[in-house]
């Protein structure tokens, strides 16, 4: 009897650890009929599976048999219900269990916090987290990548900060968290200080930690060294190699890219569907469209990859920024599923580029109609009618949106200086150096203008006067940020300012015209790409 118990416990953790969750409980309920004993053990390894996996509908039947066998005062149990509803996202059955615990340990507070920043209740989580009468290294971290997945990196960086001046105990997962944190703010100063702290506690050589240097120094800027720290790392998996290619990729290096690819296969690493993302994306930035068409095809036949979503989008994509549009509209046709919004904005971005007029009338109306509340379409389609002429196009886009209540999302650029950030909005005045920078600003323009600026006014939809549209443009978010940065900054520094959204035609030319005049490297992070501004000229060839 022993022994039948033993081998059907075997087989259901066996069906866990593969991820074939209901063929465990399958052998669940076989375990049960045939007579045998229901362990908290058992019950507990079913939970954490279904967590796992996110079967929130298999994770309640195993809840039921708790309670039906009494097993809701068991400590370890009740803690892996409770981080199987926050896995799911069920905040409700989360807080629940949490309210009828006997009693709440620090690990049970830990996995709370982790689900409510999961369901974007961040507030919740910092409240939860400063009335802890206990908190341990998982409680810190918990708190900072949850903040970090929520785009609350300022307050995650506050925290890590607070957790040095309170001398709480740091671990690995907090520097690969705050590393992180620092990649999307894009907060070269402040990854630095982190790698040193790295050293410091002998950290470097946990690959979870060097991946997440690999990818601060490329979401900065910095693809140097980005590929200096790699080529030292003692050992490099999968993740290491396609931060690496991820990075050329976003920096519209294509052909390093590739290299760094076939030098991967070289090694005997495995590529994954990320890291052909990574050179998806690389070939259609750069250009190369055949060798795109390859690597596609390697990632199906090679490695029998099933493409994603966001590999279609990557192969629309490489077609249509060649100007090959009617090779890219046919592939969306092909497909085996249906095109979602970032594929049909990616087509539609390179209509416009091309001036494909009809072509870009189809696609920007299925875009609205996929995503009818989104601003994004709307606004990529009236600035489309904008830059034709056609101004009853934009009249028509622009009561469509009032009509349903869209609101267009607020445009926003960063600039880190001396460890703090500074952000801006378009027509910002909130600065407390608000009057130096405009008086800078103007006296840029007007250099600018006598070489030849026009400020490009096609995207402002407003009904007013050139003059006031001509305002609207030069008070630009980017444009702030990156008159700040000429202030503060030393003459020749190089100044790094990161958007939202895509950047605009007359930023792009902007910020070229000032790396010439000022003698500036400036680089800008948009939500596509990086675009390294040198000398008057701009890496991505003025073509984004």
């Amino acid at each position: 009897m022993l022994l039948k118990n033993l081998s059907y416990s075997k087989r259901i953790i066996s069906f866990i650890t593969q991820g074939q969750i209901r063929e465990a409980l399958f052998t669940f309920h076989q375990f049960q009929r045939a007579g045998f004993k229901i362990t908290e053990f058992l019950l507990s390894a079913i939970v954490r599976g279904c967590g796992r996996l996110g079967t929130i509908e298999e994770g309640k039947q195993v809840h039921c048999i708790v309670f039906k066998h009494g097993f809701d005062r068991d400590m370890i149990l009740m803690t892996s219900l409770l981080d199987m509803y926050c896995k799911c996202i069920d905040i409700k059955e989360a807080r629940r269990v949490y309210d009828e615990m006997p009693q709440r340990d620090v690990v049970v507070n830990n996995s709370m916090i982790f689900g409510l920043c999961r369901c974007h209740l961040t507030l919740d989580a910092m409240t939860l987290f400063d009335n802890m009468s206990q908190r341990d290294v998982g409680s810190w971290n918990s708190l900072i990548s949850g903040l970090a997945q929520n785009s609350e990196g300022r307050n995650a960086l506050f925290l890590f900060k607070k957790m040095r001046v309170e001398g709480a105990e740091v671990d690995f997962m907090t520097m690969s968290s705050v590393l992180s944190v620092c990649a999307d703010l894009a907060a070269l100063v402040n990854g630095k200080q982190v790698y040193g702290l790295v050293i410091k506690y002998g950290f470097e050589l946990y690959l979870p930690v060097g991946n997440a240097i690999i990818d601060m120094y490329a979401k900065c800027g910095c693809m140097e060294d980005a590929c200096q720290f790699f080529m030292n790392m003692p050992i490099k998996n999968v993740v290491s190699w396609t931060s690496l290619i991820v990075g050329y990729g976003k920096h519209g290096l294509g052909m390093e890219a590739l290299e760094a690819f076939d030098n991967m296969e070289r090694e005997g690493i495995v590529p994954n569907k990320i890291t052909f993302l990574g050179t998806l994306y690389a070939c259609s930035h750069a250009g190369l469209v055949h060798k795109g068409w390859m690597n596609f095809n390697t990632m199906v036949h090679k490695y029998s990859i099933t493409p994603m979503m966001e590999h279609y989008t990557c192969m629309v994509d490489l077609f249509a920024r060649a100007g090959h549009l009617t090779e890219a509209y046919n592939f969306v046709e092909w497909m085996p599923i249906k095109p979602e919004a970032r594929l049909l904005t990616a087509l539609f971005s390179s209509c416009c580029s091309h001036m494909n007029v009809e072509l870009a009338k189809t696609v920007g109306q299925r875009l609205i109609e996929l995503e009818p509340e989104e601003a994004g379409a709307y606004m990529l389609l009236s600035n489309f009618y904008g830059i034709i002429g056609d101004l009853e196009g934009v009249a028509n886009v622009r009561k469509l949106m009032s009509k349903r209540g869209i609101r267009k999302t607020k445009a926003c650029t960063w600039i880190e200086i001396d460890r703090k950030i500074h952000s801006f909005e378009s027509g910002d005045g909130s600065h407390p150096l608000n009057k130096e920078i405009y008086n800078y600003l103007k006296d840029l323009v007007k250099k600018m203008k006598n070489i030849g600026y026009v400020p490009n006014t096609s995207m402002v939809m407003q009904n007013v006067d050139d003059h006031t549209k001509e305002e609207m443009v030069l008070s630009h978010s980017e444009k702030l940020a990156i008159t700040l940065g000429l202030i503060i900054t030393p003459p020749g520094t190089r100044i790094m300012i990161v958007k939202n959204l895509r950047v605009c035609a007359d930023c792009h030319l902007f910020t070229a015209l000032v790396s010439k005049i000022e003698g500036r490297e400036i680089v800008t992070r948009d939500c596509s790409r990086f675009h390294h501004f040198n000398n008057g000229s701009c890496s991505c060839g003025d073509h984004w």
